[in-house]
């Protein structure tokens, strides 16, 4: 039988040979195990094998995990689409949000962040191809949100977060990750001082890294079919 822990190893073997395909130090690249559908058991037996962040996509789901597993080595991400009226757990239950795509969302987030709690670290959600179905916001509005981001006192901008839709080829793939790539490139440049792109799932890691990703998120892979 597959462990959890097993899969883990393959996952991080995969990303390895990814990044040497790159010319890349493995040590660039995070891995996100992403829970969602998944109980604490699970979350439990990937922290034993050495996993401490995990993504979770459906806020109420995850706040029942994250009060569970309380005091354990653990940095949550909050992954998936907010609510205005879901922005005070996310607030006081994560980490992380990668998936902050308006203003609104932001400044809720910075005023129901507990007093004595650590900044919330954000990355903007792009949407890089134009996918009709894909949450984020174009690239070129990017640059206005991280600069009003980066005035709230209890958010700290990290970075870019994509999910685009999948392409025909590896090659494909590497110019779609490519985009912000140059994106994330260009605002640095600025001097935003991002530190994040977290681009590439299990289908598409590959060509994530090989365009420069620092954090793939991957939960099939890992937890199995949900």
């Amino acid at each position: 039988m597959t462990t959890i822990a097993d899969k883990l190893q393959a996952v991080q073997g995969r990303i390895g040979a990814a990044c040497r395909a790159a010319g890349r130090d493995p040590a660039g690249v995070r891995l996100l195990a992403v829970s969602k559908t998944f109980g604490p058991d699970a979350v439990r037996a990937a922290l034993a094998a050495g996993q401490a962040a995990f993504g979770e996509n459906y806020i109420q789901e995850a706040v029942g995990k994250i009060v569970a597993l309380q005091g354990l080595p653990i940095e949550w991400h909050c992954i998936g689409p907010i609510q205005s009226n879901k922005t005070r757990l996310v607030a006081e239950h994560f980490d992380w949000v990668q998936s902050i795509d308006r203003l609104k969302i932001a400044q809720r987030l910075d005023a129901q962040r507990p007093d004595g709690r650590a900044p919330l670290q954000v990355c903007i959600q792009v949407n890089t191809d134009g996918g009709p179905t894909k949450a984020g916001i174009a690239p070129q509005e990017v640059a206005a949100l991280a600069a009003e981001i980066r005035r709230l006192p209890r958010l700290r901008l990290r970075g870019l977060m994509t999910i685009p839709e999948p392409a025909p080829d590896f090659a494909a793939a590497c110019a779609l990750h490519a985009r912000a790539r140059a994106l994330f490139d260009a605002l640095n440049a600025d001097g935003l001082g991002l530190d994040t792109l977290s681009m590439g799932m299990s289908g598409d890691l590959d060509a994530a890294i090989q365009a420069g990703s620092t954090m793939v998120r991957v939960g099939t892979a890992i937890f199995g079919q949900r």
